[in-house]
Parts: structure tokens; C-alpha cells; sequence
């Protein structure tokens, strides 16, 4: 039940994420996508962030691939960590990384607990992904 309920909780911040991006922020998408490389990055770290926080509105709260989803989605966050924490610190009060390393370690909890009841397309086993790919899995 609380994969369940984690899963709609981040689906819906990814919702309200790309709601402020494309409604809210005055240019929309385009002024972002140019702050984002106007602060140095290379246009593949906004089409990446802006296709994770696609998957994860579109994705976690139907429960397709959840697991992969939050998985595909933590680097963004770790970005967004680092991209603050450089500029502003890490408190959130100064708009520092301490939001970002939540979301990070929301993901991650997402990313171990699964999918939760009633997923549509519920993640594959990561030990018969590997028995597919012939890669040994060891157990703890």
C-alpha cells in the first residue's frame, strides 16, 4: 500500500512539475529549456530532465514499470541536487539541494519498494531481467 500511495504522490509532483513549465513560467517549456543551457548545460540535460518528469507524470501513478521509472528518474535529481547545492547551498530556505536530494531518495524508495497494488504494467524481476541477460545475480 505505500508503494501505492508513494507512487501517486511523485506522479503527481511530476504532474505539478510540468504544469509549472508549461503553464506557469512565463515562455514556457522554451524559456527553461534556454535557462537550463544559458546556465551551461548541453542540450541533452533538458530533453533528459523534461523526459523523466514526462515518464513520471505519465507513468507512476498507473503503475507502468514503476521501478524503472523512479530508476530512469534519480539522476535528474541528482543533477538538480548538485546544480543547487553549487549555486544556493543546501538548505531548502535558500532554495538549495535539499528538495532535490528528497525527490532523490523518494525515488529510490520507489525504486526498492516496486510497484505497489494495481499496477497496469508492473516492473519485470530484476533477477529474471538478469537470468535473461546472462548476468549473474548475487544474493545477500
Amino acid at each position: 500500500m505505500e508503494a501505492l500511495l508513494l507512487r501517486f504522490l511523485l506522479g503527481a509532483l511530476f504532474i505539478a512539475h510540468l504544469y509549472w513549465k508549461i503553464a506557469v513560467l512565463p515562455g514556457g517549456i522554451e524559456t527553461w529549456w534556454n535557462n537550463l543551457q544559458g546556465a551551461g548545460y548541453p542540450p541533452i540535460v533538458p530533453g533528459y530532465v523534461l523526459s523523466a518528469e514526462i515518464a513520471g507524470a505519465l507513468l507512476l501513478i498507473p503503475g507502468v514499470l514503476t521501478r524503472y521509472v523512479a530508476l530512469y528518474a534519480m539522476p535528474m535529481m541528482a543533477g538538480a541536487a548538485q546544480f543547487w547545492a553549487v549555486r544556493k547551498g543546501f538548505y531548502f530556505t535558500a532554495a538549495g539541494s535539499e528538495l532535490p536530494l528528497v525527490w532523490f531518495t523518494l525515488l529510490g524508495i520507489q525504486a526498492v519498494a516496486g510497484d505497489g497494488p494495481g499496477a497496469l504494467a508492473p516492473s519485470p524481476n530484476w533477477r529474471a531481467v538478469a537470468g535473461r541477460l546472462r548476468i549473474k545475480a548475487r544474493v545477500a
